[in-house]
């Protein structure tokens, strides 16, 4: 990506990609935060595999859930740099 390139919009590209990136960090937040720690109790009624669902969370949803995120990421980012002409 060159400062030349007239066809490339560098601070669209550059915007679209941090709202991808927080967007996903956000929910990425909010399942380990919220699903581990603010709503462990309420979720604690239904179970996994015999574990409490909150405890659940805490302990491997993250990560999958994170995992899950990355994939997406490289997907979105594949299609945002088809988007702005910057494939490789």
């Amino acid at each position: 990506m060159s400062g030349t390139d007239p066809k490339i919009d560098e601070k669209a590209y550059w915007r679209a990609t941090l709202r991808l990136t927080l967007g996903l960090l956000t929910i990425w937040f909010a399942v380990s935060y919220g699903a581990g720690i603010l709503f462990r109790e309420w979720l604690d009624q239904y179970a996994i595999g015999g574990a409490p669902l909150g405890f659940w969370f805490s302990q491997n949803g993250a990560i999958y859930v994170f995992v899950g995120l990355i994939f997406y990421y490289c997907h979105a980012m594949n299609r945002l740099e088809r988007k702005f002409g910057i494939e490789a």
